[in-house]
């Protein structure tokens, strides 16, 4: 086996070390969870004829215990594009189960919401905190004990971090992530983003934007940029819990119905009563958390997931934070170039060699760890360093050769950029995320003043007033996971990116979310401390000059904070469900160790 790299050794030794008590209470739990697993030969036939009677077909199955009962946890809906092939996944899993004498049920269903429909709307609000809300159902889900594995449908943006964070709680059991596929591409990314520009600056019609988005986002399937939803499936890769080489195949095709009926014949191979017990507690563990942060920097993948991955982590007892995410950006070269931050969609990346390619650069170069466990035939990253195919009804996989484009994919001796391009920025502001693969390096460095505002609503109007037409650090505050459920400032991108191309040095500073698709320009995100609570951002004001340093990690102000008074933390919103929310706001923890309620108040 390759001989790892020092950084990925150094800070996987260091992640091991300051987990190692939090992740033996973890594993202790999960053993705790096995050995008590009923024998439901024993339970009550109450409870048993309950969990039957729905089964049709299967009770007969079911009441003489014949093979594993898989639990089903579904995303579906019909809103939702990527979600929306789900809709006939029950039916095909269970016949997929009967195969290897095994049943499936459908355990429960979880909240799925858009954040492409809920962009710059009040219902952004609920967002992040909607992981929670997912975890949660997947916990009552689980609840009932009639399962011996898992089959975890999710794709976006909070569904996914949500859905591992619940089943990671009954991590006794194995559990495999069924993707759908992306939809087929659409118009020119180059031309989607030069009508939303035209749009923000008076020069597009309504009509033509949506025309143009229609263009885009045109049928079942994952939207085709990649942003968070896309940097969800390549981590699942990473860190195993895909069947090789599932994530980018489209819906409805042959393929993905035979790597469909794979996951779930391996999670029926992989439970307790089996020769080749995989629990998902053990596949996640602190080697696969370093997986999936490399995978992200050497993709470009979402800003979100420096939210989401300490908070998955968290539920498997393992504790990494920013200043890991950054000493290994420090190391992992960018391998990948996909639209925001190329020309191409995920299905270019896919047919360019795509994850297989990834994993085997990786992997070859001592960047991530091979020999996780996985959920493949084989245990380790052997299978996921190649791509899937069909030799007549057979699901195969071959190599997968040298990139076919590298303009979007090179090899790890050949990168596009040395550095992962994910970086800490600190100072006397705080500490935030700054995402250098997006931004073109003469812009890494931003020194100017700085303009406060409190909603991205106000930003827009200043824009359109002409009031940013300068040099200026834009500064969007109290949109904290205690403000406001951090929701991704979409609407910020298209009026900046236009300041930007007029020839200002722009910057934007938040303590709230940008989105995986935030484009080109430079952004000091997730600052935590948050405002709201009289965090540094709360003190700065109009003209105060702010430098936001991507080369030297620097995140501060020459304006002498420590007179000041924090600005007054604004009063929570209600409508649009926002105030069901409000235990959420009131106990989540900062945005660097995930942003969750729940994780918070559990002592995870």
């Amino acid at each position: 086996m390759t001989k790892l790299h020092p950084t990925i050794e150094r800070v996987t030794a260091r992640v091991i070390e300051k987990s190692k008590d939090s992740r033996k209470a973890y594993l202790d739990l999960i053993q705790r969870e096995a050995d008590n697993r009923p024998d439901r030969s024993q339970v009550s036939c109450s409870n048993l004829a309950h969990a039957f009677a729905g089964a049709l077909e299967d009770q007969e199955a079911l009441k003489t215990n014949k093979g594993p009962n898989i639990g089903v946890v579904t995303a579906y809906n019909d809103m939702l594009s990527a979600h929306q092939p789900y809709g006939r996944y029950p039916e095909r899993l269970k016949i997929y189960a009967r195969e290897v004498g095994a049943t499936a049920q459908v355990a429960g269903g979880t909240p799925a919401m858009c954040d492409g429909v809920t962009q710059g709307e009040t219902g952004m609000e609920l967002s992040l905190f909607s992981r929670d809300a997912i975890a949660m159902a997947t916990g009552v889900a689980l609840s009932h004990a009639m399962y011996d594995g898992m089959l975890l449908l999710g794709i976006c943006d909070k569904i996914v971090p949500g859905l591992l964070i619940g089943a990671l709680r009954f991590g006794h059991l194995p559990s495999v992530f069924v993707p759908s596929g992306p939809m087929p591409s659409g118009i020119s990314n180059s031309e989607k983003q030069k009508t939303r520009q035209l749009y923000a600056e008076g020069k597009a019609t309504r009509q033509e934007l949506l025309d143009s988005e229609l263009g885009s986002y045109h049928s079942p399937g994952t939207c085709t940029f990649y942003g968070t939803a896309n940097s969800n499936q390549m981590m699942m890769e990473l860190m195993g819990l895909h069947i090789p080489g599932a994530a980018f195949i489209q819906p409805g095709t042959k393929l993905r119905q035979a790597l469909d009926r794979e996951a779930v014949h391996r999670v029926a191979s992989m439970t307790q009563d089996g020769n080749d017990y995989r629990p998902l507690g053990h596949c996640v563990d602190e080697k696969a958390i370093i997986n999936a942060m490399v995978g992200l920097l050497a993709t470009g993948g979402s800003t979100n997931h420096a939210i989401h991955i300490p908070a998955f982590a968290r539920a498997a007892g393992v504790q990494v934070d920013w200043t890991d995410l950054s000493e290994l950006s420090s190391a992992v070269p960018l391998l990948a170039r996909v639209y925001p931050n190329g020309s191409g969609d995920v299905n270019h990346f896919h047919d360019a060699g795509g994850m297989g390619f990834v994993v085997r650069e990786l992997v070859d170069a001592g960047l991530a760890h091979g020999d996780v466990i996985g959920v493949g035939q084989k245990r380790g990253m052997d299978e996921y360093g190649q791509e899937p195919g069909l030799d007549g009804d057979a699901l195969v996989w071959r190599d997968v050769g040298p990139s076919g484009d590298d303009t979007m994919l090179k090899g790890a001796a050949d990168p596009f950029q040395p550095d992962g391009g994910m970086r800490l920025v600190e100072g006397n502001l705080g500490r935030a995320c700054f995402k250098s693969s997006a931004v073109a390096k003469e812009r890494w460095t931003v020194e100017a003043p700085c303009r406060v505002f409190q909603t991205q609503k106000d930003v827009v109007a200043a824009f359109k007033a002409g009031e940013l037409d300068r040099d200026v650090v834009v500064v969007v505050r109290f949109q904290g996971p205690k403000a406001n459920g951090m929701p991704e400032l979409h609407s910020l991108t298209p009026p900046l990116a236009v300041l930007q191309d007029r020839g200002y040095k722009v910057a934007l500073v938040t303590d709230g979310r940008m989105s995986g698709a935030s484009g080109k320009v430079p952004a000091a995100i997730h600052c935590s401390p948050e405002a709201l609570g009289g965090g540094p951002l709360s003190l700065l004001q109009d003209g105060d000059v702010v430098k936001v340093c991507a080369e030297t990690g620097e995140l501060s102000t020459s304006a002498d904070l420590s007179a000041r008074t924090p600005a007054e933390d604004p009063a929570p919103d209600q409508g649009t469900g926002r105030e069901l929310f409000a235990m959420f706001r009131q106990l989540a923890d900062e945005a660097e160790k995930g942003g969750s309620a729940m994780l918070a108040t559990a002592g995870l």
